[in-house]
């Protein structure tokens, strides 16, 4: 799947490295609704990519998974 530049850095910019997280959707059993993390970067995908509490590191497909920023 190809996502516009400009997407990906709109998401870049909403997501900065350090940003928390809480997962909301995403289709893998390693991770549950509600799990958090830590952003460490959005790649040219537009995935983001988190380095999740519960130690994992799955990232957050861009149009499929869905997380939002927790303070």
């Amino acid at each position: 799947m190809f996502v516009k530049k400009e997407i990906v850095e709109h998401l870049r910019k909403q997501y900065p490295a350090g940003t928390r997280v809480e997962l909301i959707r995403m289709n893998d059993e390693q991770a549950p609704i509600g799990t958090r993390g830590t952003v460490t970067g959005v790649d040219d995908m537009g995935s983001i990519m988190v380095s999740w509490d519960s130690g994992g590191s799955l990232s957050v497909v861009y149009g499929e998974d869905l997380c939002k920023k927790i303070d």
